[in-house]
């Protein structure tokens, strides 16, 4: 699935936001990016757009909660330089006492389970490049709660700790956990999805903001720690616009 000597990143969630960014970013700096996401179209058309730019990439469908289409998706490769497991996402903003469960479950299975069974699944190869990096995507959610944000919030520690555990459990091979925790992010789809499709309250979310993050800004910070030299290993990177000084203190101009 590459040119000989074309390292090989592997992007989850890349039909949009951050994960196309980074897949596009990702493919400049030289790597054969592995688009997958369950919207086929989206990264069918990704795959083009990053080809005819003269880079090199491939769409690959996939749900990352089916762990059996994901050991099969692993199938494809000996080895693999970088994983990025953006695929995540938030579902609704209710207080604790009246949280839909289905929406938790959701969040978990995508943000967790999906992250554990992709890492799992490619870990073999990413050791057998002898220079592999795992990038996990959490959020600034993962380290401060915020009222309304409860199952993200559980969701997004979950990411956080996978990414911490799995760096102690694996020192000593050739591969580096990388954690990136961005703060307030506006792209097409994220609160737009949180609030099903409610695209007044979505605004609210960035109302007065002057510059929140854009998907560009995160996958700039995701390909510079991935094109670090090898014995450099970012722990964590906190990014947030500066207007957002915690997740509940964010200055507006209204």
């Amino acid at each position: 699935m590459t040119a000989a000597g074309t390292p090989i990143a592997v992007v989850t969630g890349a039909s949009s936001g951050i994960g196309a960014a980074t897949a596009r970013q990702l493919a400049a700096a030289g790597y054969r990016v592995v688009l997958t996401a369950r919207r086929k179209d989206r990264i069918e058309a990704l795959a083009a757009e990053i080809v005819d730019a003269g880079h090199q990439a491939t769409p690959y469908a996939l749900d990352v909660t089916d762990r059996d289409a994901v050991q099969t998706f692993a199938t494809a490769f000996r080895t693999i330089a970088v994983l990025v497991n953006n695929a995540g996402g938030a579902l609704g903003a209710d207080p604790v006492s009246s949280g839909n469960p289905d929406d938790w479950r959701q969040m978990y299975e995508v943000n967790v389970i999906g992250t554990l069974n992709v890492t799992q699944a490619l870990l073999p190869a990413l050791t057998e490049s002898g220079d592999g990096t795992v990038v996990v995507l959490s959020s600034t959610a993962g380290h401060a709660t915020y009222e309304g944000g409860a199952g993200y919030v559980a969701a997004k520690n979950g990411a956080r700790v996978l990414a911490e555990t799995l760096r102690l459990e694996i020192v000593g091979t050739p591969v580096r956990v990388i954690e990136i925790a961005p703060g307030m992010v506006k792209t097409d789809e994220f609160a737009t999805t949180r609030f099903r499709g409610d695209t007044e309250k979505a605004s609210k979310v960035y109302a007065g903001v002057a510059e929140p993050l854009t998907a560009d800004d995160v996958a700039d910070t995701i390909t510079w720690a991935c094109t670090r030299p090898s014995h450099v290993n970012i722990d964590l990177l906190v990014v947030r616009p500066r207007a957002q000084a915690s997740n509940t203190k964010v200055h507006r101009e209204l």
